[in-house]
């Protein structure tokens, strides 16, 4: 099953806590990283008087089910340090599975797709990159990133050095 992931981190090295991210999320068990986004600087939303994020998506095959998955991307969350204080402050790694394959869900800790990725350029522009022809909710990524505000995001380094 494809699985589509963001990243995402404003505190200390973001950029190697995003790769680090990656590779952990590449030895998941029956997982394998598929394709890459760059890392892209991009401004704080939701609370904007905090630092910039550093962004980036993934696609995985994985033969984990969607909660196996969250709890293991949480867990890799765990292992770097993230510690949840306050919704949209700041954090060391963010993790999120935003697709599952075709997987239409809502429990209590996951919701598939991801409820709010479509309002999130700096989610949808990363995952464009590496899944350009991607339909979200019966519509095409570039659609619903036409509908956003792009400002103040850009490409800053490739997620595998």
């Amino acid at each position: 099953m494809t699985a589509h992931i963001a990243l995402g981190s404003n505190i200390g090295d973001k950029i190697g806590h995003l790769r680090q991210a990656a590779a952990a999320i590449g030895r998941l068990p029956a997982t394998r990283l598929l394709r890459q986004s760059s890392i892209y600087r991009t401004p704080p939303w939701g609370k904007t008087d905090q630092d910039w994020f550093a962004n980036a998506a993934l696609s995985v095959e994985t033969g984990l089910a969607p909660q196996a998955l969250l709890d293991a991307v949480l867990e890799i969350e765990r292992q770097l340090g993230r510690i949840r204080r306050e919704r949209w402050g700041p954090r060391v790694i963010d993790i999120d599975v935003l697709l599952h394959g075709e997987a239409v869900l809502a429990t209590p800790t996951l919701t598939l797709p991801h409820p709010a990725m479509t309002e999130r350029a700096f989610v949808l522009i990363p995952l464009a990159e590496i899944a350009p022809d991607l339909v979200i909710r019966g519509k095409e990524i570039g659609e619903w990133l036409a509908g956003l505000d792009a400002g103040g995001i850009e490409p800053m380094a490739p997620l595998v050095p």
